[in-house]
C-alpha cells in the first residue's frame, strides 16, 4: 500500500503537466474499480455520497465526509481529492480548524466552495471567499502537509452566465494560495481557453458538460485535470432505476444488462 506521503507527492506531480482525468466514485468498490481501471487519482463526490446514504446534495455532515474519506483511504492505494464543500463553517478560523481535520484523513487535496453554508442558492462574496481560501493554505502549510488546495466557485451553476465574474473569483482565490482553480459549469471552448489563461501558471479543473468532448480536447485547450462530479453516480442510479422500473411493470428484462457476477468477483477478489 502506499504511504500518505506517496499518493500525495504523486498528486502533485500530476498537476505539474500534462492532462490527467480525475473520476469521482462514490463507495468503496467504485472507488477500487477506478484502481483497477488505472486511473492515477480519484476525487470524491459530495452528490455521489449523499444519494449512496439517501439523502439529497448538501444534506451530509462533516462527521460523514470525514468518515467517508478514512474509509476511502484505507481501501484504495490512489491519491485522493475530497470534495470539502464549503468547509462546513463560514468563517475562516472555524475553515481552518475543519482544513486540519480533512488533511489528518490522508487525502492529497480537497476543494473548498465559495457557496453560502446556510444558504445554497447564494454565494459568499469574493473578498470573503479569498479569506477563507487564505486561511486554508495557512492551514495547510503549518501542519507541513504537501496537499493540493482547490478553490472552486459555483457561481456559473446559479448563473450559467457569469463566465467573466466566474474567472475574475478564480483569479483572486488564486492570489489567496490555492494550487488548483475549479469553477464547475463552464463549457464553452473559448471560455475554458480563457479561464486557463487567467489562472496561468495554476492548473485548471474543469467539470465534463459537454459529454462530447474528449480528453484530447480538454487538453489542447490547456485544461490540466478533468473531473465528471456525480455524473458516475448518475450512470449507476438510472440503470438501477430503469431496471427497477421494468420489475414492477412486470419484466425482468433490464436485468440482463447487468454486469457479469464472475467478472465483478474477479476484480474485487484482487483486493481481498
Amino acid at each position: 500500500m502506499n504511504t500518505t506521503a506517496e499518493k500525495r507527492a504523486k498528486f502533485r506531480e500530476l498537476h505539474n503537466s500534462g492532462c490527467f482525468v480525475l473520476p469521482n466514485p462514490w463507495d468503496i468498490g467504485s472507488a477500487r474499480m477506478m484502481q483497477h481501471l488505472g486511473f492515477e487519482a480519484i476525487a470524491t463526490t459530495s452528490s455521489g455520497l449523499a444519494w449512496t446514504v439517501g439523502r439529497p446534495d448538501y444534506a451530509i455532515t462533516m462527521d460523514d465526509v470525514l468518515e467517508h474519506l478514512m474509509a476511502l483511504e484505507e481501501n484504495t492505494e490512489l491519491p485522493i481529492n475530497a470534495d470539502f464543500e464549503s468547509g462546513f463553517a463560514r468563517d475562516p478560523e472555524t475553515l481552518a480548524a475543519n482544513v486540519d481535520l480533512v488533511i489528518d484523513t490522508g487525502v492529497a487535496g480537497f476543494s473548498i466552495e465559495d457557496r453560502d453554508l446556510d444558504s445554497t442558492d447564494q454565494l459568499y462574496e469574493q473578498p470573503l471567499a479569498a479569506e477563507r481560501i487564505k486561511a486554508a493554505r495557512e492551514a495547510i502549510d503549518h501542519s507541513g502537509s504537501d496537499v493540493i488546495l482547490v478553490a472552486r466557485t459555483e457561481r456559473l451553476l446559479i448563473d450559467p452566465t457569469a463566465v467573466r465574474e466566474a474567472t475574475d473569483t478564480l483569479v483572486a482565490l488564486a492570489a489567496a494560495g490555492a494550487d488548483c482553480l475549479y469553477a464547475p459549469g463552464v463549457r464553452e471552448r473559448k471560455d475554458i481557453s480563457a479561464m486557463v489563461r487567467a489562472v496561468y501558471p495554476k492548473p485548471l479543473n474543469v467539470l465534463v458538460m459537454d459529454t462530447t468532448m474528449t480528453v484530447n480536447e480538454f487538453a489542447d485547450l490547456g485544461v490540466r485535470r478533468i473531473s465528471v462530479g456525480g455524473s458516475l453516480a448518475r450512470v449507476g442510479w438510472s440503470a438501477m432505476l430503469e431496471a427497477a422500473k421494468q420489475i414492477k411493470s412486470g419484466s425482468f428484462a433490464g436485468l440482463a444488462k447487468g454486469a457479469s457476477a464472475g467478472d465483478l468477483n474477479k476484480v474485487f477478489g484482487t483486493f481481498a
